[in-house]
């Protein structure tokens, strides 16, 4: 993987003076307000063009110096070296905390499909699924999502290590919704590693457990031999972890931070501290979808972040490098996440205004048969009508949204009475299909 480059060091202390001197003698502040407000990391950072006189790396001490002038830190979070990790609120951090803040705590209107209590159960199950499977697909799951949905659909049980992962990442994020307003604790963390890791460790004792051997430490390693990071000795890590959950729950005397950075934080401060043997990630990702929540971003749970994060894994690591290489600095961290939650918000949003449009035609095409169609029977012909070969069981129609078995049979059994379904068996167990001409009679 390719990392970020360092930034320089400062071999000489007493010339930073003089070049703060420099810089201010020669009125260009406003090149610096411009620098911070960027917020550029040294990797991009050294191909600016600095001020007249200025090497870039004389200019990058001299903006570091004023950042770190501005800089809040956060009691009781600190590196490895007993630092508190520190952050600025540049423009840019600040207006897109703001835009999180507006788009998903229920400031802005939200599409009916998630607000209407008869039709929000099925985008719930749908993106629970999303993110099971891209946060396992994250940590080198290997299952199509077709085989990861009908698993959790259908009830059926994980065939292989992959499978596993994932559903155990469903199971996790159902459990992140009946905690959301429980106060963090230790305890609460290994529940939620347990969960995360059953059946899928070398060690299966290790799951919900603290490393506690030092001789085993887990580290952060890249490509081959490419050590990325090496976190805490174990000894810290029951310390650690109490003054996380008390950061989570807001028991610290920190200074302001919108509610959305501390989420934030608690997802980094799970990969830094590293307190497993595996499963970190995923449960770094579990408990961000927890204060989400708990902040009252509700829909925090119709996103799946892990999806954006798959599709750049290499530029999530360097979000966390940019961190630890700049002295503890989490705007960098904090830049970078609160632009994939936007995304996925983005994304959610665009999903939804399609599922609209499809609902609306299927619905419009229905009123030419005879008798009425529930929210649910309306949601599997739409599904249906664009996949032909797919099947449905009264368990998985049940779990897709959230009612009895006994209901979603009659579901069924009425859309088969109607010509639309046909009813075949998988092993002892009937299963329906979209009758062939689907299309046609909708």
């Amino acid at each position: 993987m390719k990392t970020p480059l360092a930034p320089p060091q400062l071999d000489a202390p007493d010339h930073l003076g003089k070049w703060l001197e420099r810089a201010f003698v020669a009125g260009i502040g406003p090149w610096i307000a411009a620098s911070h407000s960027e917020y550029r990391a040294w990797e991009t950072f050294r191909f600016q063009t600095p001020p007249e006189g200025f090497t870039a790396e004389e200019w990058w001490h001299v903006v570091r110096t004023s950042r770190r002038a501005s800089a809040r830190r956060i009691p009781g979070l600190t590196d490895k070296a007993g630092t508190p990790f520190t952050f600025n609120l540049p423009d840019a951090v600040l207006e897109t905390c703001e835009a999180i803040s507006r788009e998903a705590s229920g400031q802005i209107q939200a599409s009916e499909l998630v607000t209407d209590p008869d039709t929000r159960d099925r985008y719930v199950v749908n993106s629970l699924i999303e993110e099971a499977i891209t946060s396992s697909q994250l940590e080198g799951a290997a299952t199509s999502r077709r085989d990861a949905k009908e698993m959790i659909r259908e009830g059926r049980a994980p065939r292989d290590h992959s499978e596993r992962m994932i559903l155990n990442n469903y199971f996790a994020m159902q459990r992140i919704r009946e905690l959301s307003q429980r106060p963090l604790t230790p305890d609460m963390v290994l529940e939620l590693h347990r969960i995360v890791t059953d059946g899928t460790l070398e060690h299966p004792e290790y799951a919900g457990r603290l490393q506690d051997d030092e001789r085993l430490r887990v580290s952060v390693w890249g490509d081959g031999n490419q050590l990325l990071h090496r976190p805490p000795p174990v000894a810290e890590l029951p310390q650690r972890l109490e003054a996380l959950c008390a950061f989570a729950n807001g028991q610290d005397d920190a200074p302001y931070m919108p509610k959305v950075l501390r989420a934030v934080t608690i997802h980094f401060m799970m990969g830094y501290d590293h307190y497993f043997e595996d499963g970190n990630g995923r449960t770094a990702r579990a408990l961000f979808y927890w204060s989400m929540l708990r902040e009252g971003y509700w829909l925090t749970e119709y996103l799946s972040i892990s999806r954006i994060l798959r599709k750049a894994p290499s530029q999530y690591a360097q979000s966390f490098l940019m961190t630890e290489d700049d002295d503890g600095d989490l705007t960098h961290f904090y830049a970078y996440h609160l632009g994939v939650i936007r995304r996925a918000i983005k994304e959610l949003h665009e999903y939804l205004t399609v599922k609209a449009m499809e609902i609306r035609e299927v619905q419009s095409r229905l009123k030419g048969l005879p008798g009425e169609f529930n929210h649910r029977q309306l949601a599997l012909l739409e599904h249906a009508a664009r996949h032909p070969s797919a099947h449905y069981t009264a368990k998985s129609h049940g779990g897709s949204h959230r009612v009895t078995i006994e209901t979603a049979r009659h579901d069924l059994l009425a859309l088969e009475a109607r010509g639309l379904l046909e009813r075949f068996k998988i092993g002892k167990q009937f299963a329906w299909r979209p009758v062939p001409d689907l299309a046609e009679r909708i």
